[in-house]
């Protein structure tokens, strides 16, 4: 995938400011706008926000939605390649953040020894993560319960994303971030994280005693149904022998909209604290 008009506008406003880049991979079920608060709250405190496509993201929600099939067949390493790519423009080594399937990303681009820090937000499993509580087997069904979904992409209904995604708001905010954000997500990736630890060919792998990996920061939601604490705290204690530093936190009564809901900005800080220690 060729790095984009928007990217290419990003990677060069990066280097002329001279600031630190801060990375931000989406997951699944958005797009990279779903970060645009984040760029402009780290640009506000002097870092260079970036946030790369998925290949084939459409630029806009309206357009994502116009055609959900452009989303489909999208893959981790795929997704990694790119996203490696666009770091390859930086003068600067950045730091990396991601949510969801872009945790997961995060923490497979700090394996290659790319991120100056790490912040990996109710991050999607890897292999040897072994937990797998009822409600994300209940926020995954949609996508898993049909093998054929392989090649597709998925849109949740409001019901569903209610509940995987909006379940610690009212009703109201969930309908406005639903309304806001939400677009179809690649059933590929999800299933290859579910199956990751059936599959030793899998991509969502990698090595939790990595010493090139840097400082790593887990933040997970108390009530997120999609990553609970048994998968993040899990994650953690797989990487917890790395010779870089390995934190967790848990953000006390947030679910998996934590980015994007009306408690962002304090996700946004604890994550940047964390980054202002390393980089």
């Amino acid at each position: 995938m060729a790095i984009s008009e928007r990217e290419s506008q990003q990677i060069e406003k990066a280097n002329a400011s001279g600031n630190t880049p801060i990375v931000l991979i989406h997951g699944l079920w958005v797009l990279p706008s779903s970060w645009d608060n984040w760029v402009e709250y780290f640009e506000q405190e002097g870092y260079a926000g970036l946030t790369p496509d998925w290949p084939d993201d459409p630029e806009t929600v309206e357009e994502a939605r116009a055609n959900p099939d452009v989303l489909a067949k999208k893959k981790l390493k795929q997704i990694a390649d790119h996203t490696a790519e666009v770091i390859g423009g930086l003068d600067k080594k950045p730091a990396v953040m991601g949510h969801s399937t872009g945790g997961l990303l995060a923490q497979l681009i700090a394996d290659r020894g790319l991120s100056a820090a790490t912040v990996a937000i109710d991050p999607g499993p890897f292999r040897g993560v072994l937990p797998l509580p009822v409600s994300t087997l209940r926020v995954s069904a949609p996508v898993l319960r049909n093998p054929l979904n392989r090649g597709r992409a998925i849109t949740l209904t409001l019901d569903q994303f209610n509940y995987g995604w909006g379940n610690a708001l009212g009703d109201e905010e969930t309908k406005q971030l639903y309304e806001t954000y939400h677009v179809a997500g690649s059933a590929a990736a999800l299933m290859q994280m579910a199956n990751a630890n059936v599959n030793p060919w899998t991509e969502a792998k990698l090595n939790p005693k990595n010493p090139e990996r840097g400082p790593l920061l887990i933040i997970d939601g108390e009530k997120d149904h999609t990553v609970p604490w048994a998968i993040a705290n899990a994650s953690y204690k797989r990487q917890s022998r790395n010779p870089g530093v390995t934190e967790i936190v848990q953000m006390p009564n947030r679910g998996h909209s934590l980015t994007i809901d009306s408690g962002w900005r304090e996700v946004a800080q604890t994550a940047l604290d964390f980054v202002k220690r390393f980089v």
